[in-house]
């Protein structure tokens, strides 16, 4: 089966998911598994896992299908759901790594601790910074940063102009650079 334009491919989601929900998820499923699959792969390296994934992620849509609010396109939210799980599903395999190669009775020395306690204080201090970016700003960053899609990819999973994602991507970094110079300026001097 031939994939639908993007434009007529997000007018038929609508139309579905407001009057056969059933037929909504089919076709999302069927447009999507295949390049969500991709995404997720890229990340995880596991075809089990990839697949495992994917079906937690069409699960919750299907879950909350009811309540989903989709500020961008389909295509973005679920490339973004499907990258998020992704990255969820690492960051526990690290844990679980590094759980599993402790020994019984290590417990962090303060060099560690501190460190630990810089990176969590750094890390919501991104997410903070991110929370603030403008819901397209937010995106087009995240796809570019997050899944290292080019500028043209991106224009075309937002439907925009590539030269509306570089403004975007620019207004982003402005926003990022002003709201993180504090933890910047502190992360070089602990360097030092």
């Amino acid at each position: 089966m031939a994939a639908l334009a993007p434009d007529i491919l997000e007018a038929r989601l609508a139309h579905l998911r407001s009057t056969d929900e059933a037929a909504f998820m089919e076709l999302l499923f069927k447009e999507f598994y295949k390049p969500l699959g991709q995404v997720i792969y890229r990340v995880v390296q596991d075809r089990d896992a990839t697949e495992d994934l994917l079906q937690d992620v069409f699960l919750r849509v299907w879950n909350n299908r009811e309540t989903l609010t989709i500020s961008t396109t389909y295509r973005a939210y679920l490339y973004r759901a499907a990258f998020n799980a992704a990255l969820r599903h690492q960051e526990r395999s690290k844990r679980q790594v590094a759980w599993d190669a402790a020994p019984p009775s290590a417990e962090p020395t303060g060099s560690a601790a501190t460190d630990d306690l810089h990176y969590q204080e750094a890390e919501s201090s991104v997410a903070a910074a991110l929370n603030l970016l403008p819901p397209q700003c937010r995106a087009v960053f995240e796809l570019s940063r997050y899944e290292e899609l080019s500028y043209q990819q991106i224009a075309e999973a937002l439907e925009l102009s590539p030269k509306t994602v570089e403004n975007q991507m620019g207004k982003a970094l402005r926003i990022l650079r002003r709201e993180l110079s504090t933890l910047l300026k502190n992360l070089y001097s602990l360097l030092l």
